[in-house]
């Protein structure tokens, strides 16, 4: 086996593999290291490990490893697989050809002054049993799990999602609709502005540097056809906007926002169910409602759908290997976040969207 850096011009193949793989999520597809270097300017090193071929190196792919370049100021250059998102892990016909792709990132720190590398992992198996969901499941289970990633497996169509919700599920998605609030799904630059001025205002709110617009129409130009954007409007005024990937049969929603005035009239379920909806008719199987804190908020508003909670293991390594877990604090809360985001939910919109992706760029969260 080999292991190389992609070559320019290989991007499908890279793509073929891992549409095949049954760990992928939408991340691993190209299109997510494409858009972070077209709006963010930090380096891919994306690894292709190959059976031994001919001298071309044109052997069967084996393995993938995503991973970004991320020079940061004041702390150096870091790698991360991947950056922006939940999971990125490297995908195998093996382990221990995933094994052998972080052996070969890790001899980055002598060759390249890297000093930190991390690996998102996201568990396989649920801490709650099959058929019930994370909202039946008891906190004792899962309390020290931390950041879990919120997974609902579909049925192979929307009506049969629908009778599987409970009632009121459904009569919270009917109350959306009576509030006189629609939404419409596709993928264009109209919906990308409309989609930012609804998560400019939310992120300011939370108190969290918001992505470059930037950003999200480089997703929308690479994905293409493998992201939807849906827009909810109260009397044409957006008050709602998400946004999936798609992976053969898998979907992930990596952000979706409300404008808190609205969210009376119920806009993140009509949200919510539309994404679901188009989600099931695009014959997909499992949607990735995304990270979240076991037993808080976003957990339990996922639980409802029926999502069940996989534990993420992000890993760190220095020089001598994975680091001691007491030492991987980059999930643990951070003593002087509160007073940031105090800080940040005072500043005026325009200055926030002017600041927060000069910011953004070097959070990898």
């Amino acid at each position: 086996m080999e292991i190389k850096e992609l070559s320019s011009g290989e991007e499908s193949l890279w793509d073929e593999y891992v549409m095949s793989h049954p760990d992928a999520s939408p991340y691993h597809l190209s299109a997510w290291g494409k858009s972070v270097k077209q709006a963010y300017g930090h380096d891919t090193k994306y690894l292709v490990a190959r059976e031994k071929g001919s001298e071309n190196g044109s052997g069967k792919i084996v393995g993938v490893m995503p991973t970004i370049k991320m020079n940061i100021p004041f702390k150096g250059a870091s790698l991360c697989s991947l950056p922006f998102c939940d999971i990125g892990m490297g995908l195998g016909d093996s382990d221990a050809t995933e094994t052998e792709l972080v052996r070969h990132l890790q001899s980055e720190f002598a060759t390249n002054g890297v000093k930190g590398i991390e690996v998102r992992y996201s568990t396989k198996n649920s801490l709650s049993p099959e058929g019930s969901s994370g909202e039946e499941e008891g906190v004792e289970k899962g309390q020290d799990a931390g950041k879990v990633s919120m997974v609902l497996d579909l049925p192979e169509t929307p009506e049969e999602l629908w009778k599987g919700f409970k009632s009121k599920l459904r009569s919270q998605i009917r109350k959306a609709e009576k509030n006189g609030l629609t939404h419409e799904i596709g993928n264009n630059s109209r919906l990308v502005e409309e989609f930012y001025q609804v998560f400019t205002r939310n992120m300011r709110d939370l108190g969290s540097p918001v992505h470059g617009k930037a950003w999200f129409e480089a997703l929308s130009r690479n994905y293409g056809d493998n992201m939807v954007i849906s827009i909810v409007r109260k009397d044409e005024i957006p008050v709602g906007g998400g946004i999936v990937l798609y992976c053969g049969t898998k979907a992930a929603i990596p952000w979706a926002s409300t404008v808190a005035e609205y969210n009376r009239l119920a806009p993140n379920m009509m949200l919510y169910w539309s994404l679901l909806e188009e989600t099931c008719r695009r014959g997909c199987t499992v949607f990735d409602f995304g990270r979240s804190t076991y037993g808080e908020g976003t957990y339990k508003f996922k639980s409802q759908w029926g999502a069940r909670p996989f534990a993420l293991e992000w890993r760190q390594y220095d020089r001598n290997g994975i680091k001691p877990e007491v030492e991987q604090s980059n999930q643990g809360a951070s003593k002087i976040r509160p007073v940031i985001e105090a800080f940040w939910r005072k500043l005026p919109l325009s200055l926030s969207v002017m600041l927060g992706p000069r910011l953004r760029r070097y959070i990898s969260l």
